[in-house]
């Protein structure tokens, strides 16, 4: 696992692509087996019985030819934080291409950014606010950002039963001459 990134407010921890100092340890969540489900179900008590999913869902990313999907390292499940081992995608574009971000709908309901790292997810080089209810954004370009080797990190804003506490879906980018360290 690579060291937290160090965020760009003087916020301290969290673990790789996280948008927040949410503390804590890695959790890993397995899903219930389907009696099980059916039991809670049936008693009323798990909200994934309404339709409600367990997790925010995957965020699409079209870059060129390329269309991919991203899941979450950390969002918040029934109020508390959860966080994922999850290897971001890294997809390698050339410059000048547009890159297209789509999130769930309860995500742009919500309200959502991208900040963008360097190449190790340690240094928060720029922020970029997307207007609340879009599903979909696209006012960003490969040739953006000053190094070959990025990250986009698309932040869910914070305020929900978490508090500061925000899902995060972490999506490497590299241009020719570029190196994510992996």
């Amino acid at each position: 696992m690579e060291p937290p990134p160090q965020p760009a407010t003087g916020r301290a921890g969290g673990a790789p692509g996280a948008a927040d100092d949410a503390g804590g340890t890695v959790v890993v969540v397995r899903r219930p087996a389907p009696a099980l489900l059916l039991v809670l179900c049936t008693a009323g008590t798990l909200a994934a019985c309404a339709g409600e999913p367990e997790a925010p869902g995957d965020v699409r990313v079209r870059a060129g030819g390329q269309d991919i999907t991203a899941q979450p390292t950390q969002y918040c499940l029934d109020g508390e934080g959860q966080r994922y081992e999850t290897t971001p995608p890294v997809v390698e574009v050339s410059p000048d291409t547009a890159i297209r971000l789509t999130v769930p709908e309860g995500i742009a309901e919500r309200g959502w950014q991208v900040q963008v790292f360097d190449e190790s997810l340690q240094e928060v080089i720029g922020e970029v606010d997307v207007p609340q209810g879009t599903e979909t954004f696209d006012g960003i370009n490969s040739s953006d950002v000053l190094p070959p080797a990025f990250y986009l990190v698309v932040v869910e804003d914070k305020g929900g039963d978490c508090g500061e506490f925000s899902a995060a879906w972490p999506i490497g980018f590299l241009r020719a001459g570029g190196d994510l360290g992996t």
